[in-house]
């Protein structure tokens, strides 16, 4: 299929995701806070049809244990690939996409968790140069968002990652 086109959403494009990857409740959430400039919201598009998103998350972090170790670094969260297109390289093509982004802005490292059972995730955050930090799990929470707009939140403990951005990039 290509390359996708990946570009920073904008409120008009919250229908046309929200068609292709459904939660529109974390979609309208994440528009609100890249609107107050908290992050910013990137989307992979195939023809007019969101096929995949990252979240970069710049406002300082919930976990107290990423505040004081990572206080100022960009957080990656919430990387998906709709699941019929997922395994092509759209997930690396966001990560790149942000970690540009942020580079371009002058960040030097971004950071992400990943949740300890996900083994395929690690494998490709340790082949992009991400590394886990020396201070072992950290417990954060999952907030998942249902249809009717409530938000329940989930305990999860995370393996947290770092990126030293501009190093070892290969394509």
């Amino acid at each position: 299929m290509g390359t996708p086109d990946i570009r920073r959403a904008v409120r008009a494009d919250l229908r046309p995701i929200v068609r292709s990857l459904g939660q529109e409740h974390y979609f309208h959430d994440r528009l609100a806070l890249q609107d107050a400039g908290h992050g910013f919201l990137l989307v992979a598009w195939e023809r007019e049809v969101a096929v995949g998103d990252v979240y970069v998350w710049l406002a300082p972090a919930e976990e107290p244990e990423l505040r004081a170790h990572l206080p100022g670094v960009a957080l990656l969260t919430h990387l998906e690939v709709a699941a019929p297109r997922r395994n092509q390289g759209i997930g690396t093509e966001l990560l790149w996409a942000a970690e540009d982004r942020l580079l371009a802005e002058g960040h030097e490292r971004v950071a992400l968790g990943v949740d300890l059972d996900n083994h395929d995730a690690q494998r490709l955050y340790r082949r992009r140069g991400y590394a886990e930090w020396p201070h072992g799990p950290v417990a954060t929470t999952e907030v998942v968002y249902h249809p009717d707009g409530t938000r329940e939140r989930r305990p999860e403990t995370c393996r947290i990652m770092i990126r030293h951005l501009g190093h070892n990039r290969y394509r």
